[in-house]
């Protein structure tokens, strides 16, 4: 794995202050890699890729709370006298999927039997003692901000010129170092963008499990449905059980093949 990326910002994450890690408009521009107007892309320790991974879990892009998590593990590390290649580890390890969103990801894995299929107790593993079958990821690797607030898929990354180079420059590149691995998409925008670059030949769209609901707090009520824990007649207007019912049918047929 090579580090020349974090070795470039390495002593910028070493000397950031907590009043640079406050909230997304306060990262310092020292950071940022990519803007055009509203829309930012700043540096985080997120490049290191398992090759050996069984299983890659891929969001649509960091958050903030992943933004501040990873840069202050690296920080913590690189002050502790470690090397680029242990920080950017444990960086990837402590702020991929951290926050609200890993325990709804955990179950519904769990509900669809990954974690026998990958012959551990619980998919939660996969954040600890079994992280040696994961690689951990986002369509967008590297954090994505709209006037300051988390990317949510708008505007599309498939259409939106620099979201597109991003998404190609980057996520193909990690593709082209997991051979073997099944990708489980985190919601519709990920899974479109996966569906994406297979149709541009970059990815195995054969290896692309989508059907999942994005594991979201926002997405409370479509989880809820989609784990048999919320009845079809209790659901909102918001919520369209027919198309869940059809991706999540086609989704564990698919993992029954593997």
């Amino acid at each position: 794995m090579t580090t020349t990326l974090f070795d470039q910002y390495a002593s910028v994450i070493k000397n950031l202050s907590p009043e640079e890690l406050s909230d997304v408009g306060s990262l310092p521009s020292s950071l940022e890699m990519e803007r055009d107007g509203p829309i930012s892309s700043y540096y985080i320790p997120f490049e290191h890729v398992n090759t050996q991974a069984k299983i890659v879990l891929v969001g649509i892009t960091p958050g903030f709370t992943q933004t501040h998590n990873a840069l202050l593990e690296a920080q913590k590390q690189l002050k502790a006298g470690a090397s680029n290649q242990f920080a950017l580890q444990a960086a990837k390890q402590t702020g991929a999927f951290s926050g609200p969103m890993r325990p709804n990801l955990v179950v519904m894995l769990d509900y669809l039997k990954i974690n026998e299929w990958l012959r551990i107790k619980t998919c939660d593993d996969l954040f600890g003692l079994s992280s040696h079958l994961v690689q951990t990821t986002s369509a967008l690797r590297f954090p994505v901000f709209v006037n300051n607030e988390n990317y949510n898929g708008t505007p599309n990354m498939t259409k939106h010129p620099l979201l597109r180079k991003l998404l190609k420059e980057y996520f193909s590149e990690e593709a082209g170092m997991l051979k073997d691995a099944i990708y489980i998409p985190l919601g519709p925008k990920v899974s479109e963008a996966l569906n994406w670059l297979g149709s541009e030949g970059l990815i195995d769209a054969s290896r692309v499990f989508d059907g999942m609901p994005h594991p979201s707090g926002a997405n409370a009520e479509r989880i809820a449905y989609f784990l048999d824990k919320k009845l079809r007649a209790d659901l909102s207007i918001k919520t369209d059980p027919d198309k869940i019912d059809r991706a999540k049918a086609a989704l564990i047929a698919k993992i029954a093949n593997i």
